[in-house]
């Protein structure tokens, strides 16, 4: 069976190329429905994208590649479609977009974008090859073996994050099979663990904080858990943080403790240290800390040097993890497909004409907050707009 296009992947990059790649396109997928990393996303009602979208918001080896995609296909384009659709919607916090009803009407929109498109689900690939026309794959479908030729192969499989929805690195392999380069991958926008349950009494405690690793700050909240330390501004730090590495956690960001302490010591001496703390910190987590922090007596017995050493220790708090959660719950995949080898305004192979690769499989990962569903949008917007056009041109 000859085709012009076959995506492998229909998910949230693949099911956007689709709706744009022009006639003659085919979306395989093992899973039995599509987009099932929308349907979960957001807590079931999808962080479609993010009104702040910024280049900066992203890492790869390339800080420059995804600049072109996400100005050509911005968060306000997608936008404009989700309200095409009618799709309700509200902001969070941070210019996070979601839902109001649930996600499966964001998968109903890209399957009605689509349309031009075949779908096959519950199929799998068994074999893929390049040709003198461009590629060849046999695939498994209701127990049936089929042969496909293509012009255009888009890989859009994602990366290894959440493995139980079926993630493997198959994209990484085809990547690999054609020559081309593929950077360290590994878990991304994820919770830290540490040794021996070091956090397990404060678990369920969250806190406003400012978290750093590797140079880069996230102003958010931190979780504690029975594992170690969630929360948003933990799993924004995991993308920068790398191993044996500590992270620098400031538990008042924006309050200038010893200057609150030493009011609070003029004007109620008598208060104990760890009561005062409890105005400004979780009391489970000042207790907490008063086991390796000196936090006994009243207000009236703090030095000035006391005060000071208690300060930076609280807007410096130190915490080296044992590591993190893994794929396992990991949102994303940092690393992937090498952009080197890539056109950043087609997403094509710079190597082998009619392969492109897209979404979470390339090295680049967005921030927490809609970002990489924005990458995923924009860059499936890309590779179907070059492969429509190329369609057009082509005799």
């Amino acid at each position: 069976m000859q085709i012009a296009t076959l995506i492998l992947g229909a998910g949230a990059a693949g099911m956007m190329c689709a709706a744009h790649a022009g006639p003659g396109t085919v979306v395989i997928d093992h899973a039995r429905n599509p987009g099932e990393k929308i349907r979960i996303s957001g807590g079931g009602r999808c962080n479609f994208t993010n009104l702040g979208v910024d280049p900066a918001c992203f890492v790869g080896r390339n800080p420059h590649f995804h600049k072109s995609a996400l100005s050509r296909y911005t968060q306000w384009d997608f936008l404009d479609l989700v309200q095409k659709h009618g799709i309700p919607w509200h902001e969070k916090t941070l210019g996070q977009l979601f839902c109001d009803t649930s996600a499966r009407d964001i998968i109903a929109m890209l399957r009605a974008e689509m349309a031009g498109a075949e779908l096959w689900l519950s199929t799998a690939l068994r074999d893929l090859r390049r040709t003198d026309a461009g590629f060849a794959a046999r695939v498994e479908k209701d127990g049936q073996a089929i042969d496909l030729g293509c012009r255009n192969l888009v890989i859009a499989t994602g990366g290894k994050s959440i493995p139980k929805m079926g993630a493997t690195g198959l994209a990484y392999d085809i990547a690999r099979q054609f020559d081309h380069p593929v950077t360290e991958v590994r878990p991304g926008l994820v919770p830290f663990t540490f040794p021996e349950g070091r956090f397990s009494a404060l678990a369920g405690v969250a806190t406003p904080s400012r978290v750093t690793a590797g140079g880069t700050s996230f102003d958010e909240a931190l979780l504690f858990t029975h594992r170690g330390l969630s929360g948003p501004a933990m799993l924004q730090a995991s993308s920068y943080w790398r191993e044996s590495e500590s992270l620098e956690i400031d538990l008042l960001p924006g309050q200038p403790l010893a200057q609150l302490l030493r009011d609070a010591r003029q004007q109620s001496g008598k208060r104990a240290l760890t009561t005062e703390l409890a105005r400004h910190l979780p009391a489970r987590l000042v207790d907490y800390l008063g086991q390796t922090l000196d936090l006994k007596g009243n207000l009236a017995d703090l030095s000035d040097a006391r005060i000071d050493a208690l300060a930076e220790a609280l807007h410096h708090w130190h915490q080296r993890p044992s590591g993190t959660e893994g794929y396992r719950t990991a949102e994303v995949t940092l690393g992937g497909i090498d952009t080197s080898s890539l056109s950043s305004k087609t997403m094509m192979s710079n190597r082998i004409p009619g392969l492109y690769f897209i979404g979470e499989a390339v090295d680049v990962t967005g921030w927490l907050g809609g970002y990489n569903f924005q990458w995923a949008w924009s860059s499936g917007w890309a590779a179907g707009q070059a492969i429509s056009e190329d369609q057009r041109i082509s005799p």
